[in-house]
């Protein structure tokens, strides 16, 4: 089960998403179509075929957004989060190994297309939740137990 939750900007750029897949390729696609279906047999023609699947996509995507956008829940910054690492925030953390990561805690919806981010549900999340700078976060994985130290904690305000 997810966590319905959602940044500000998350939850704009998926309504930016809906939108535009609503009102600009949605009815290009939708023409296409009819256009593809007016040149005769369905059945041998590419594009008939490659836009109709195309437009079950963006229908499928459509309806996926609208739901989602309804159940999810914006979580915006708080002057009470200061300090501690919650939904939202920029967080550095040191390895052992002295590798350096720097991520943000978001929803499930926002981790997709980008490397900086882990949703609220992964086990680095659950671990860091609550904890301060030069706390130590034990994550637990599949693969074993890694030992992260908490740098800094920043918040988009």
């Amino acid at each position: 089960m997810r966590t319905p939750l959602i940044t500000r900007k998350g939850y704009l750029q998926l309504q930016n998403e809906l939108d535009h897949l609503w009102r600009v390729e949605r009815p290009e696609t939708t023409k296409k179509v009819t256009w593809a279906a007016s040149l005769g047999d369905r059945s041998e023609n590419a594009d008939y075929q490659y836009n109709k699947k195309r437009l079950r996509e963006i229908d499928r995507r459509i309806r996926y957004l609208s739901k989602s956008l309804e159940n999810l829940k914006v979580v915006d910054y708080s002057p009470q989060q200061e300090g501690k690492v919650f939904f939202g925030a920029w967080v550095e953390i040191e390895n052992e190994d002295d590798k350096v990561l720097k991520l943000q805690i978001v929803g499930y919806d926002e981790i997709f297309a980008r490397k900086d981010c882990i949703s609220i549900d992964s086990p680095m999340a659950r671990a860091l939740i609550k904890k301060q700078i030069d706390d130590e976060a034990i994550v637990r994985t599949e693969a074993g137990e890694f030992v992260w130290l908490i740098k800094s904690i920043e918040y988009e305000k």
